[in-house]
């Protein structure tokens, strides 16, 4: 009878000389962060005047040069902002009219991406091609039938108008199409085939939490257009039922438009896109890094 003798498991270090280069090549150098800040520095300067401008009177803003710290009339000149346009009113209004619209494109857009992405089906090409086209229409050139089809259904100034042309993206169907090629395997739709799963019974226990990080981009992107279009809204809309862009610029179309409340009335109808921001950042960042990384 012979023993064997079990070898202990080797263990390979790598040299030191790859230590540090693996190490030099995963910290960021001094320049990375030099450029992060010079970055941060030119998207955050814009926001703290408008607070600046928005804290002061305007003869104050209206020196050379100007103030560079902020005042204490920040609460009163918000308080003129509310009482020269219902700004409450506006702010729901912006609520309803994002938040309907984010809701419908993601899930809508999410549908359509995975039955382009995914799915076989006769004319699939061609219809992916027709909701590309529509992308490169000006969308200046549909304001009059578009506001001629709202006022035939009796729609014209209601929110409404403002939802149904939103309800989904030809950008959304794309982003979402190619989100799904990239990180939705064709094995697990293969084993829910296998066990008998239907299509929307796959959609909702595969693919959504798949594309959840998609889908928080495409959210985050949806909110903030919705919430800063200004073009149709103030077409279809009236002074009595504003969203907050209309709002704004119902606020500076006075005689001599005080821009101390208009900062003010700005930077209330701000802060819903950084709350949103600030509660779908995470998802964003890992949407953005899931789909640069084909797998």
């Amino acid at each position: 009878m012979t023993a064997t003798l079990e070898r202990p498991p080797v263990t390979v270090v790598p040299p030191a000389s790859s230590r540090r280069r693996l190490r030099r090549n995963d910290s960021a150098g001094g320049l990375t962060y030099v450029l992060l800040a010079l970055t941060a520095f030119v998207f955050l300067v814009p926001f703290y005047y408008m607070i600046v401008a928005a804290s002061r009177p305007m003869a104050e803003m209206n020196q050379t040069p100007p103030p560079l710290l902020p005042g204490p009339d920040l609460w009163s000149n918000v308080v003129k902002a509310i009482e020269s346009q219902d700004i409450g009113l506006a702010l729901m209004n912006s609520t309803i009219v994002s938040g309907v619209i984010t809701v419908s494109t993601v899930l809508l857009c999410t549908l359509a991406g995975f039955a382009f992405a995914k799915m076989r089906f006769r004319g699939r090409g061609v219809l992916f091609a027709v909701a590309l086209g529509t992308m490169m229409i000006p969308p200046s050139l549909g304001v009059v039938p578009l506001y001629a089809l709202m006022a035939d259904l009796g729609l014209a100034g209601e929110l409404s108008s403002v939802i149904l042309p939103s309800l989904v993206a030809a950008f959304g169907v794309f982003f979402m199409r190619q989100y799904l090629i990239q990180t939705l395997p064709d094995e697990l739709l293969d084993a829910a085939k296998v066990d008998g799963a239907t299509s929307l019974r796959t959609f909702w226990s595969i693919v959504l939490p798949i594309a959840r990080p998609g889908m928080a981009v495409l959210a985050m992107l949806t909110f903030m257009t919705a919430w800063n279009d200004f073009f149709w809204p103030v077409i279809t809309l009236n002074s009595s039922n504003p969203t907050v862009q209309v709002a704004l610029n119902n606020l500076g179309s006075g005689y001599v438009p005080d821009t101390s409340v208009i900062m003010a009335g700005t930077l209330v109808g701000t802060l819903p896109v950084i709350v949103v921001f600030l509660l779908l950042g995470r998802q964003i960042v890992g949407g953005i890094i899931a789909g640069a990384v084909k797998g």
